[in-house]
């Protein structure tokens, strides 16, 4: 049976390029495409379509326990079981930890952190029933390092990392597999109003592409955290 794999945050950036990199590189893939931005996701999968892919749309806010659990039982009624879930939804805004309202912080644990959370119980279960599945979480350098005015990011990408950590304790001897994915500066739609340019920053692609190569690992490895950062600084 061809693999299928959810991808939240599929709507751009890093997300869209996972999506385009497995539709381009696993022949027969089936991709559940998962993001709040109907029209951009549209995108997303017309161009999985284009490369050999069979995706589908599933607009959900993963932040959202009940749009969550109303996803989950459409991509099973559509898809069946999930084989790879890529939780890569999140979100970042900035602002100095004395400065910051309460709403920006539970704004940003609820993108970057609630969303994994409920994603993975909704879909993990099942995976532990059938002795087999990979899960992905989309931490970053924040989640490793902390920096000014990242307060709220940096809890959040914490959090992530040290959750993906309680998921692979509990997980190691079920057959499921999680790996925590820490990227440094990426690319994306993101930093386009920011002014810096992206001559120094990773591109989406090349997370996707390392995301694919832990994915075609025999199972007999795991990969328990990926570290990426830009040439030749610690962005």
């Amino acid at each position: 049976m061809n693999p299928v794999v959810l991808i939240t945050g599929a709507s751009q950036g890093i997300g869209a390029a996972i999506a385009r990199t497995f539709a381009a590189e696993l022949p027969g893939v089936r991709l559940a495409l998962v993001a709040r931005n109907e029209k951009n996701l549209r995108a997303t999968a017309r161009a999985c379509l284009k490369l050999g892919a069979t995706a589908e749309l599933f607009p959900c806010d993963v932040s959202d326990e009940a749009a969550v659990a109303k996803m989950a039982r459409d991509v099973a009624r559509h898809f069946g079981p999930v084989d790879v879930l890529i939780n890569n939804a999140g979100k970042f805004a900035g602002a100095p930890f004395l400065a910051m309202p309460v709403a920006l912080f539970d704004a940003q644990i609820a993108a970057n952190l609630r969303s994994l959370f409920l994603v993975s119980q909704a879909f993990v279960p099942a995976m532990v029933r059938r002795g087999r599945g990979d899960v992905f979480n989309m931490s970053s350098i924040a989640g490793l390092q902390a920096y000014p005015n990242g307060a709220a990011y940096c809890a959040a990408k914490f959090g992530v990392t040290g959750l993906t950590k309680v998921m692979r304790a509990e997980l190691k001897d079920k057959g499921v597999r999680v790996c925590c994915v820490h990227p440094g500066a990426v690319w994306t739609p993101a930093w386009k109003s920011s002014g810096f340019t992206g001559e120094k920053m990773m591109p989406a692609e090349d997370i996707a592409r390392a995301i694919l190569g832990v994915c075609r690992l025999s199972r007999r490895t795991v990969v328990e955290e990926i570290i990426l950062r830009p040439l030749p600084g610690d962005l």
